[in-house]
C-alpha cells in the first residue's frame, strides 16, 4: 500500500501478487474494495496494480469537475509512477469507459482490456430519455441481498475528506455521467487488442449498448452475466472473477485475438 503524487494528488495505490500486470480500475463512487474479490482472484497468477481516482476511497477529491478525460491522464501517470507499459486492463464502470479510451488513443500502453458495465454515452442507461425506450428485463424476483448503501458506507469509512462530503462527491459525478463520455461506436473499430465485454442481464446499461460496444471492436467477446444488475462484480463475484481469468489467459496466450488478425477468414 502507498501513496503516488498523480495531478496535485495523493493517490492510493495498491500491489500484489507476481506474474503479467493487471490493473485494476474501479467504478465512479466506489473503492477497490468493490472489486476486492476480482483483486484476491487474480494475485494467485499476476502481478495487479490498482489505484483510486481523487474523491474516490482513500484518495482526497479535487475541487475541479471530474472527467473521463483527466481520468486517463491519471490512468497514464500511474502507470509511469509504477514503471509500467503494456499492461492488462480490467475496468468497471467508470474505470471500463476509461479502458476503453486508453485502448482507443494509447493502445501502447493496453494489452488486453476486459471493459465490465461500460457505456460510450449518457443514452447508455436503461433510464436515459434518448435510450428510446429500448427493451429491458424486469428486476429478478429474489434479487441478491445488498448491504444498504454500500457504496456510501465504504466512502464514510475510507475517504480522508469526511462522510459529509460524499454527497459533493455523488453530485460531481451525476454531471459527469449525464454529459460523458462521447465514445463514436465506428471509432471502436481502431481497437486492436483482445477486448472482452461485460454487463449484467439487468445492469443499468442496456444490454444493446453493451452488444453494440463489442459488435464495433473487432473480433471482441461478449459476456451478459446471468441474474446481475450494476452490481454484478460482487453479486456474482466468483463468476465474474473465472470469466476475467480465462479470457487474460487467452490474451496473455494470444487465443483472445482482435479482429485484424482475423482478416484471412472466409465471408
Amino acid at each position: 500500500m502507498a501513496y503516488f503524487r498523480i495531478g496535485g494528488v495523493d493517490l492510493y495505490s495498491e500491489v500484489a501478487g507476481e506474474g503479467d500486470p493487471v490493473l485494476l480500475l474501479h467504478g465512479g463512487f466506489c473503492s477497490l474494495e468493490f472489486m476486492r474479490a476480482q483483486s484476491d482472484a487474480l494475485v494467485a497468477g499476476y502481478r495487479v496494480f490498482a489505484f483510486e481516482r481523487p474523491g474516490h476511497g482513500r484518495s482526497a477529491d479535487i475541487d475541479e469537475e471530474y472527467g473521463y478525460a483527466r481520468g486517463v491522464a491519471d490512468t497514464l501517470a500511474y502507470l509511469d509512477a509504477v514503471g509500467l507499459e503494456p499492461v492488462h486492463i480490467v475496468g468497471f464502470s467508470d474505470g471500463a469507459i476509461i479502458g476503453l479510451l486508453l485502448a482507443l488513443d494509447h493502445p501502447a500502453r493496453v494489452r488486453s482490456l476486459v471493459a465490465i458495465s461500460a457505456n460510450l454515452d449518457p443514452s447508455g442507461f436503461t433510464d436515459a430519455a434518448e435510450a428510446g425506450g429500448g427493451p429491458v428485463l424486469d428486476a429478478p424476483a429474489d434479487p441478491p441481498e445488498q448491504e444498504p448503501d454500500a457504496e456510501r458506507m465504504q466512502y464514510e469509512r475510507l475517504s480522508p475528506d469526511g462522510p459529509e462530503h460524499a454527497d459533493v462527491v455523488l453530485a460531481k459525478l451525476f454531471r459527469l455521467w449525464t454529459s460523458e463520455p462521447h465514445i463514436d461506436p465506428a471509432d471502436l473499430a481502431r481497437i486492436a487488442v483482445p477486448v472482452l465485454v461485460m454487463s449484467g442481464d439487468r445492469d443499468a446499461i442496456r444490454p444493446g449498448h453493451s452488444l453494440l460496444i463489442a459488435a464495433s471492436i473487432p473480433g471482441a467477446q461478449l459476456c451478459i452475466v446471468p441474474g446481475t444488475t450494476h452490481r454484478l462484480v460482487t453479486e456474482r463475484p466468483e463468476l465474474v472473477s473465472t470469466l476475467i481469468r480465462d479470457f487474460l489467459q487467452q490474451a496473455s496466450a494470444g487465443t483472445a485475438q482482435p479482429g485484424e488478425r482475423r482478416s484471412s477468414q472466409t465471408k
